[in-house]
């Protein structure tokens, strides 16, 4: 079956989007994996199906390009609030969408009938605290662990070019915390408020930035005292503005997002 897709990004974290309302994939896992290959695919971080949903006006489910499902990504969200707005599937300017870490909403800045930015609450961080990384990892830098979702070790160094991320990106996505595979960020301080991140994104690698683990940075850097009630974060695609509303203690993400192109693409055929 021939399916309709639409590449996004937002700050360069590009994705497949397939409206399944429209088309049914009967592996969306296999699709990621296939299309996301560069060269011999679309070439992509992963691959994103928006749906009907009957708790928010709108689905999002999320395949990394090795194929696993990720549970949430602020990135894609704020695509999918463009995708849904700029095509006509809805003209409200605040729009929930149901997601495996729970119900986000989402706040669209409009100018002549298209999103601007967005605006995503991400809610309250599940878990942040510090993390002592095994022995072979400890002089890496000062880490912690926080949960917006989706699982994220941060990690603060002095000097962000210093990281060889093509190498320890892996190793900590397998081996910071042995139970589980993590989200990897590398975190700069500058100043108060601003944080220059890298990230390595668990099922995609090296991507040229991460929602969430902006998100995820922001937390560890308020927890440590590195930022206060607010932070650009700088990231190889592109800068987030992150923010805590004050009276809820949630987490809000705000930045752009952007049609690529749009085309068809069969799905993989069966092994």
């Amino acid at each position: 079956m021939k399916v309709r897709f639409t590449k996004m990004q937002g700050a360069g974290n590009d994705y497949i989007y397939v409206d399944t309302t429209r088309f049914c994939l009967k592996e969306p896992s296999r699709c990621a994996q296939a299309w996301s290959r560069p060269h011999f695919g679309i070439g992509s971080d992963g691959l994103v199906l928006i749906g009907r949903s009957d708790v928010a006006d709108f689905s999002m489910r999320i395949f990394n390009a090795d194929g696993s499902e990720a549970r949430m990504c602020g990135n894609a969200s704020r695509c999918i609030a463009k995708y849904v707005y700029d095509k006509g599937l809805t003209d409200k300017e605040t729009i929930t969408l149901e997601t495996l870490s729970g119900i986000k909403t989402l706040l669209l800045t409009t100018e002549n009938c298209q999103v601007k930015t967005v605006t995503v609450d991400m809610g309250k961080p599940f878990v942040v605290h510090p993390l002592t990384l095994p022995g072979k990892f400890s002089p890496i830098g000062d880490a912690w662990f926080v949960n917006m979702g989706n699982p994220h070790v941060v990690v603060f160094v002095d000097d962000i070019r210093k990281v060889d991320l093509p190498t320890v990106g892996p190793l900590l996505e397998q081996g910071a915390m042995p139970e589980r595979r993590v989200n990897v960020e590398f975190v700069q301080p500058l100043g108060t408020d601003n944080l220059r991140m890298r990230v390595w994104e668990r099922g995609s690698g090296i991507t040229l930035a991460c929602g969430t683990g902006a998100c995820a940075s922001f937390a560890a850097a308020q927890a440590s005292r590195k930022c206060d009630t607010h932070a650009n974060v700088v990231m190889d695609g592109g800068t987030l503005h992150i923010s805590t509303d004050l009276q809820t203690g949630h987490v809000l993400m705000s930045g752009p997002a952007a049609f690529v192109f749009e085309g068809e693409i069969e799905e993989p055929a069966d092994e």
